[in-house]
């Protein structure tokens, strides 16, 4: 049984995720869950920004995910270069049915569905600072934590 179901009371959907975006999601979850990453879905950063899914990597880098779910989804968007801080690689990550065309060629590429993501194109990596590392890194813990407390919290009957 999973901590954290897809359904109406889940937290992390908080009705800004369209189907397609949660169909994103999950292939690109499975992914990083292959590559040996810790991730979380929906992280606020310092910047007031909301990453999609930011991940944890076994060397300690940092990935942050935009999941881009149609054309208008990516062109709409002017705020995902404000990312670029928080990250070492920044992807995009969108169904099949959304040209890859649109993307920036300076950010990788992630085609996903609900099955399954692949990796169409490596991100370049530009090094956190030491400082921001560590910061990210603790904002990932501590909102990892609260997560699993609220999910064990929700999944508990105590006795009366």
């Amino acid at each position: 049984m999973p901590l954290i179901a897809l359904h109406a009371r889940n937290p992390l959907e908080d009705g800004r995720q369209s189907a397609r975006a949660l169909r994103i999601r999950r292939g690109v979850q499975l992914l990083l869950s292959e590559l040996g990453a810790a991730h979380l879905p929906e992280l606020t950063l310092a910047n007031g920004r909301r990453a999609d899914i930011i991940a944890l990597l076994r060397d300690g880098s940092i990935w942050i995910v935009e999941i881009k779910s149609s054309i208008e989804d990516m062109r709409s968007d002017g705020k995902w270069p404000d990312y670029r801080d928080f990250c070492d690689r920044l992807f995009f990550a969108t169904l099949d049915d959304v040209p890859g065309e649109i993307f920036p060629d300076d950010c990788g590429f992630i085609r996903a569905d609900t099955h399954g993501a692949a990796m169409l194109r490596d991100a370049p990596e530009h090094r956190l600072a030491a400082a921001r590392r560590k910061a990210v890194t603790q904002r990932i813990a501590q909102s990892a934590a609260q997560r699993l407390y609220a999910a064990e919290l929700a999944g508990i009957d105590l006795p009366e």
